[in-house]
């Protein structure tokens, strides 16, 4: 239930404290707010039980209290980093939440894609923009894009995040720099063994995931492109598949 003059949250879990596994927060310890629902369909979404809607009945609708009562319990109180992913968070009205985390310690990151910008990005500490590369099979709004940059303000700590399968994905990246030289870089090698929701324990391609890494980085200073930073996912290389972590 929600109250009547608070809006609700659609949230598919909540989890932690466990480490940030990708990006410019790995190895943090951090408590996972996935909310649920997406404004795209990437062709290889590791996280499908947050994005398609089929699976909305395992989705709850919460307060902004509920979920801060949840994350307290999680922490033992005791101040860390919350994470809010997805799905696409953006989509969800994320403000009130953020507010009140500030106000007992907390910090606060967020990954988006940049297609629903919000003006509480700028009470973000961590925005993560990471547009998605032609492999994902969706396509880019630069002007949506633009627009949740302007709406950071300059306040939070920004950076872009890219998924690299190939010379496709590899091209994109660097334009996406390109066009963003204020922000760092960060490229991950793409995962093409996700899970299906529902086969978290499904077997993951490791020798492949990690010979693309090993692609990216030989690319990466081959190109001699020394400000890109080249990391895994962490969370994918201790547990695999698994949810929860």
């Amino acid at each position: 239930m929600t109250n009547a003059m608070q809006p609700g949250i659609r949230v598919s879990e909540i989890f932690g404290p466990t480490i940030q596994g990708e990006g410019m927060l790995i190895g943090l310890p951090t408590v996972f707010v996935r909310t649920g629902g997406c404004d795209y369909r990437c062709s290889w979404c590791d996280s499908l039980h947050a994005v398609d809607r089929r699976f909305r009945r395992d989705w709850e609708m919460m307060s902004t209290d509920a979920v801060w009562q949840k994350v307290i319990a999680l922490s033992g109180g005791q101040p860390l980093m919350v994470s809010l992913s997805g799905g696409n968070p953006a989509i969800q009205p994320l403000g009130g939440l953020i507010d009140r985390g500030h106000g007992e310690g907390y910090r606060f990151a967020l990954e988006t894609q940049g297609s629903v910008p919000k003006q509480w990005f700028a009470d973000l500490d961590v925005l993560v923009l990471s547009p998605k590369p032609p492999s994902s099979e969706m396509t880019t709004d630069w002007a949506a894009f633009d627009t949740c940059v302007e709406a950071a303000q300059d306040k939070p700590r920004m950076a872009l995040k890219l998924v690299v399968f190939d010379d496709d994905d590899y091209a994109y990246a660097k334009d996406a720099a390109a066009r963003y030289p204020q922000l760092p870089v960060y490229l991950q090698p793409g995962n093409h063994t996700p899970p299906r929701p529902g086969n978290e324990g499904a077997l993951i391609d490791m020798a492949g995931v990690m010979k693309r890494m090993e692609w990216l980085v030989e690319k990466v200073t081959r190109d001699r492109w020394f400000e890109a930073r080249v990391l895994p996912q962490l969370h994918v290389l201790l547990w695999g598949n698994k949810r929860g972590v």
